[in-house]
């Protein structure tokens, strides 16, 4: 490496710490926002400089006056070299030796680096660095969707991305650099990959290459993934909402739905059922849509289940059975979000308008109904057998093509560990997650006529939810059939999505209160309905 590159690594290794905290916590992605910042070190930076091009690969440890430091991938890019843009992105600004001053933005918002980039990927560059290497990797898919003869893609960046950064290829590829980072391999990646290279199963988009570093001495750490762009009307949680706005327009005419028109049953009972008549009349086309969606669920778990015990990926696809240790650990996980979340919500209760603070306060007084429904799942033994899945699945993680879906992100939650989100799990912790999602969506509509004292829409939000989720289990049901994730006995099968879908409840209660406060009310009504009346 030349004397005045070397110079210019030390220089922002050594010059970047002072000056990072300050520019982290203006970007969208950066996850530490609300915690105080200790320090900062530079791991590694990772030089690439294609035709001349002064850019840097960088990753950055940042400790915090509490709880866990983490690691986040900084793309830099010389300021000099590349006008900033009009809409004044944060810069940084460090110095040589020599005193020459470095004036720094990040890398993705620039057109040349990421045109760089996407060629470094098709061409499998490897990028040697101060402590490790960074490999750029195509995958076979990609000479098929795009191939460097073609010429550059213009290149254009989703600013409605939180905790990473996607940029999208002329609607041809779509590349997401990961921002915080960890070693081992991001779920996105892992699943993408064996989803496009082990299984038939094509409502995801197909893996075109991706990002890695391998520090010295050390395992690597996913930066990004290249996929298939995917032509969309937006996502499930959009069209669902349009679907909405439709259904409330007729209810509004209807007026108030009659008494006996909600049925108490469970939805796993209707879902063994015909939907009747009058349903698909008041909902319409959108109890297909919740069906295909059902049925495109399925056929992802039936793929994720896929491998066998010994062949390729069975380590890290093949089932596993539900052994009494996972009981236990689902179990406590549970336990414990009910009791820190339930506090939370005394902590808060008083606060509340009159009519949520009513509903905390009987939903306080169900709590230990709800650890004993928890429970249950300590007496049964689960013929359900674990597998990889979404891990974070809602309307949200779903394209709508305008006659299919495309399920995206398998990321999991990005708040957990790696390896706790790499866990096998049972796929119907996916399920639970899809219906409550339709309960969101049901409620999230109605949060702008708050003001109505009339109870009728929420009768009918209640309506909707209900034969939507029906129809949702009803075909994920058939199309799994006897899959091995699928419990033996309708006992089993009740208790482990009762389970799931109140666990998801409960966390979602701790979310709200933490961040919107506005919205308690639709988890508080989800625990009500599983807890009222059931033993």
């Amino acid at each position: 490496m030349p004397a005045p590159e070397k110079s210019l690594l030390a220089a922002l290794q050594s010059g970047l710490p002072s000056v990072l905290p300050q520019f982290l916590v203006k970007q969208r992605w950066f996850g530490g926002k609300a915690r105080t910042i200790r320090s900062v070190e530079v791991l590694d930076v990772v030089p690439f400089c294609p035709n001349g091009l002064r850019s840097w690969f960088t990753l950055v440890r940042v400790d915090y006056a509490n709880g866990p430091a983490e690691t986040y991938h900084l793309p830099l890019i010389e300021v000099s070299r590349t006008p900033p843009p009009q809409d004044s992105a944060p810069t940084l600004r460090t110095y040589q030796q020599d005193s020459e001053e470095i004036l720094l933005r990040d890398a993705v918002s620039d057109q040349e680096f990421l045109g760089h980039l996407l060629d470094a990927i098709a061409q499998g560059v490897l990028l040697r660095g101060v402590k490790g290497e960074l490999r750029a990797v195509p995958s076979r898919a990609l000479g098929s969707m795009w191939q460097l003869s073609q010429g550059r893609l213009q290149s254009s960046v989703i600013n409605a991305e939180q905790s990473n950064s996607s940029v999208i290829y002329e609607k041809r590829l779509v590349l997401k650099l990961f921002r915080r980072v960890e070693e081992g391999l991001n779920p996105d990646l892992e699943i993408g990959s064996f989803l496009t290279e082990h299984t038939s199963f094509r409502n995801v988009p197909a893996l075109a290459g991706h990002l890695e570093y391998a520090g010295d001495g050390a395992g690597t750490t996913s930066l990004g993934l290249l996929q298939a762009f995917v032509a969309n009307q937006g996502d499930a949680w959009q069209f669902t909402l349009r679907a909405l706005a439709e259904y409330y327009a007729k209810a509004r005419q209807t007026g108030r739905l009659a008494t006996d028109g909600n049925p108490a049953k469970p939805i796993l009972w209707l879902s063994e059922q015909a939907i009747p008549e009058v349903a698909q009349q008041r909902i319409g086309s959108y109890l297909n849509s919740a069906a295909l969606l059902g049925r495109r669920t399925a056929e992802l778990h039936m793929a994720l289940s896929s491998a066998s015990t010994s062949g390729r990926g069975a380590q890290d696809f093949a089932p596993q059975p539900f052994s009494e240790a996972e009981q236990r650990t689902v179990v406590n996980s549970a336990v414990n979000s009910l009791i820190s979340n339930f506090d939370l919500l005394r902590l808060h209760k008083d606060g509340m308008p009159d009519p949520i603070r009513r509903e905390a306060d009987e939903v306080l007084n169900l709590e230990d109904r709800a650890r004993r429904r928890i429970q249950l799942l300590l007496q049964l033994k689960p013929t359900a057998m674990l597998t990889r899945i979404h891990g974070d699945y809602h309307l949200g993680q779903v394209l709508f093509t305008g006659s299919d879906f495309v399920i995206i992100d398998f990321e999991g939650e990005p708040a957990r560990p790696l390896e706790e989100r790499r866990r096998k799990r049972s796929p119907l912790q996916d399920v639970a997650g899809m219906m409550r999602s339709f309960h969101y969506a049901a409620w999230s509509s109605l949060l702008d006529h708050s003001a109505d004292p009339s109870l009728s829409l929420r009768d009918w939000a209640g309506y909707w939810q209900k034969w939507v989720s029906v129809a949702f289990l009803k075909a994920y049901r058939e199309v799994a059939g006897r899959s091995c994730f699928i419990p033996a006995g309708r006992e089993e099968l009740a208790v482990l999505l009762d389970v799931y879908v109140l666990e998801k409840a409960i966390y979602e209660l701790g979310y709200e209160l933490n961040n919107r406060p506005s919205w308690v009310g639709i988890p508080l009504d989800g625990i009500s309905q599983l807890l009222r009346n059931r033993e």
